[in-house]
């Protein structure tokens, strides 16, 4: 039988806080008083991180180390983390130690009152504000009002997942800050609860500005997958529709004039721009198509559901059932 909480954290360079982090989240999970395990996964270090975690997964059974041929970077290095966790709740954080890991049991109790995932908010963070605060708080914006799920701090990795949903789910990019709206997909309950954050003590930042145009990259392809991914037809056929028309509202009219009116029509550009809208229209709406046979094809083949079960009350088809009698006289 597992643990029933797996705590899974990425770690790239961070040396100077690993046994401060293994001592603060054992410490902590100790006195919460049930079963867990530690998944450190060592993304690539160049530092002596890897040597720090052998020494201490080999005087604790409860820590599990994943080391990574490379610096694949933080999503792929929690998918590894998620692979491998075999608790029923599985928890996320950072090993820069600003998480406050003994936020951790209080978060997993709001996750037992009914909800998927739980996700820390930072309300008081303590960052930088132009470097930091700011490319937050307008990700945060664009990606509450793309995706419709509406959190305040979607960059916190402090956050709190039941295994099977977070286990479904493909990871690629950036896309683990983007995990609450790809579960969405799913129907989750999803709570934010305030959780404190703490300076960095050591060490430096892997983050900055540049991260913020990846990360709205990659908001393009979680909208396209939460609205469009089983039906790819209803956006390319749409777009592909109206540029037709427009493409044959144009040739026509030009074609009306040129016949009926006498005018030349071979050098005007308004020509050029109705054959280009109809021949794009035309290749969207064939795109369009031949996505919708991928997207068969993908959820056939690998038998991905196009639902997602919360409940099934059922009785088994050998279990008589009792019918109730109609006693009352004829």
């Amino acid at each position: 039988m597992g643990p029933e909480l797996s705590v899974v954290i990425p770690l790239l360079d961070e040396a100077p806080n690993v046994e401060a982090l293994y001592r603060e989240l054992t410490e902590t999970l100790e006195g919460w008083g049930r079963t867990f395990e530690v998944v450190l996964v060592d993304d690539g270090s160049t530092d002596e991180t890897f040597e720090i975690l052998s020494r201490l997964h080999g005087a604790d059974p409860r820590l599990r180390v994943i080391q990574l041929r490379r610096n694949f970077g933080q999503t792929a290095a929690f998918a590894a983390g998620f692979a491998h966790a075999r608790g029923r709740i599985i928890a996320t954080a950072d090993g820069d130690l600003q998480n406050d890991l003994r936020d951790i049991p209080r978060m997993v109790r709001k996750l037992e009152e009914g909800y998927d995932i739980v996700c820390g908010w930072r309300k008081a963070r303590k960052d930088h504000w132009l470097s930091r605060r700011l490319p937050s708080l307008i990700a945060n914006a664009l990606i509450s009002g793309a995706t419709g799920v509406r959190l305040h701090d979607y960059g916190c990795s402090l956050k709190i997942f039941r295994a099977e949903v977070v286990k479904s789910i493909r990871l690629y990019g950036e896309m683990h800050r983007f995990i609450p709206a790809i579960a969405s997909e799913q129907g989750v309950r999803i709570a934010e609860v305030v959780v404190n954050h703490r300076p960095r003590r050591h060490g430096r930042s892997k983050y900055g500005i540049s991260r913020t145009v990846r990360v709205i990259l990659d908001l393009a392809t979680v909208k396209f997958l939460l609205s469009y991914s089983t039906r790819p037809l209803q956006i390319f056929g749409l777009v592909g529709l109206l540029m037709g028309v427009a493409g044959t509202l144009i040739t026509g009219w030009l074609g009306y004039i040129r016949l009926f009116g006498g005018q030349a029509i071979g050098d005007r550009p308004l020509l050029l721009l109705g054959i280009l809208l109809l021949f794009t229209g035309l290749q969207l709406v064939t795109l369009g198509l031949l996505a919708e046979m991928q997207a068969r094809t993908y959820h056939e083949s690998q038998g991905k559901p196009t639902y997602y079960i919360r409940k099934l009350l059922d009785t088994p088809i050998d279990e008589p059932v009792a019918v109730p009698r109609d006693d009352r006289p004829v």
